[in-house]
């Protein structure tokens, strides 16, 4: 196949989304997509609010949970490259604090890859408490790990934004908050408008607001370790995530607000080997090194209960785990979000892909997941099936 062109690529992936919401009442997506560096896919569809009839624009904002932690990440391997941070140092070469209780071993690189040990939240945490950048960090730093640091994958679901971010944050010359980082190294030489982490008052009028689809469904067993990763205090739900203080604030694991058109443009960086438009962030090098998979592959993730595709370089890779199996290449880097959000650069066929949408839904299967449906429209209409 080939690409069909900008006009009907959008026309087809259009389709797609009527098609998705005409079957999933309330919902609202974007997605837009890069292809050889270009911009070639940019459409929407449905309600950006369900309650006050707000339809969805090209500037929607929409959370999108973890991937933000993509971003995190990136941020990471850009003072990487300017020979700030060291994969294989320890973590409390840069933040000391973290090295109590046995986590004096735990490198950058297990943080990276999810086997520092400390999936779990600080007991007793609190909305508030997640929009205390400085607090969570001194709670994190004084975890006991569940697990023997860099044996154990077990998905840091929360924890991971704090422990990349403060990483990034104390070897940062600057000393800037993650967010602000974030906005001066990545979005302002790329010229991304919309990938915030802690969104400005400006913005907040057009975020969508969220519908939880899957309400009702079973409890995460008290005391289980994916309880512990996600407490109910603070789960990844409107009655947490729309409190207009933790919109405001660095969640750096699960906070990501961002517009399918920006967030395509970040996954576009990657696509094209940490370059863009002549602006490069990475080296091609460090870029390729992304889709070396984790030492830990091949582990079941007591959070998650699944095999996770963690790359090297603290993304996911296409797999068949049902959340990123829409993403096909193992080659491509991804990550997923809370509810079904996506977004992935595949570096082989220089593609990158995002889809945002505001109706939370687990699938159970490639049948039941609205998504995987979009996503094949999408490879249809780039040419890359």
């Amino acid at each position: 196949m080939t690409f069909q062109g900008i006009e009907k690529a959008n026309e087809i992936v259009k389709a797609s989304l009527e098609k998705v919401i005409a079957q999933h009442e309330g919902i609202g997506l974007q997605v837009a997509a890069y292809l050889n560096g270009d911009l070639a896919i940019d459409t929407w569809a449905g309600l950006a609010d369900e309650g006050t009839g707000r339809l969805v624009d090209g500037d929607t904002l929409f959370n999108v949970f973890s991937v933000a932690k993509a971003v995190t990440a990136t941020a990471l391997h850009i003072q990487a490259e300017r020979g700030l941070v060291d994969y294989d140092e320890k973590i409390s070469t840069y933040w000391p604090e973290f090295g109590v209780h046995g986590k004096d071993k735990a490198t950058v690189r297990h943080a990276l890859t999810h086997c520092a040990g400390v999936p779990q939240m600080p007991e007793g945490v609190l909305p508030e408490h997640i929009c205390d950048w400085d607090r969570m960090c001194a709670d994190i730093a004084n975890l006991e790990p569940m697990f023997p640091i860099g044996e154990k994958l077990a998905y840091h679901s929360i924890t991971f934004g704090w422990i990349i971010g403060e990483i990034v944050c104390r070897t940062d010359p600057a000393r800037r908050t993650l967010n602000q980082f974030v906005q001066e190294e990545i979005c302002a030489p790329l010229n991304i408008p919309d990938l915030w982490m802690g969104i400005p008052d400006s913005v907040v009028p057009r975020v969508a607001k969220l519908t939880n689809a899957n309400a009702g469904g079973p409890p995460i067993p008290e005391g289980s370790v994916t309880a512990l990763s996600m407490p109910a205090a603070v789960s990844l739900t409107p009655e947490t995530m729309e409190r207009p203080e933790v919109r405001r604030a660095t969640v750096a694991g699960v906070g990501g607000i961002f517009t399918a058109r920006s967030e395509a443009r970040f996954w576009a960086m990657l696509a094209q080997g940490g370059e863009l438009d002549g602006v490069r962030i990475l080296s091609k090098d460090r870029v390729n090194s992304f889709i070396t998979p984790s030492d830990l592959d091949g582990q079941v993730d007591p959070v998650l209960s699944a095999v996770l595709p963690i790359s090297s370089g603290g993304y996911w890779l296409g797999s068949d785990h049902l959340r990123v199996y829409s993403v096909k290449n193992p080659r491509a880097i991804c990550h997923p979000g809370a509810g079904g959000s996506l977004g992935w650069a595949d570096i082989d066929n220089n593609i990158a892909v995002a889809i945002c949408l505001n109706r939370m839904y687990n699938a159970k299967g490639l049948d039941d997941d609205p998504i995987y449906y979009v996503t094949e429209e999408i490879r249809r209409a780039l040419g890359v099936l």
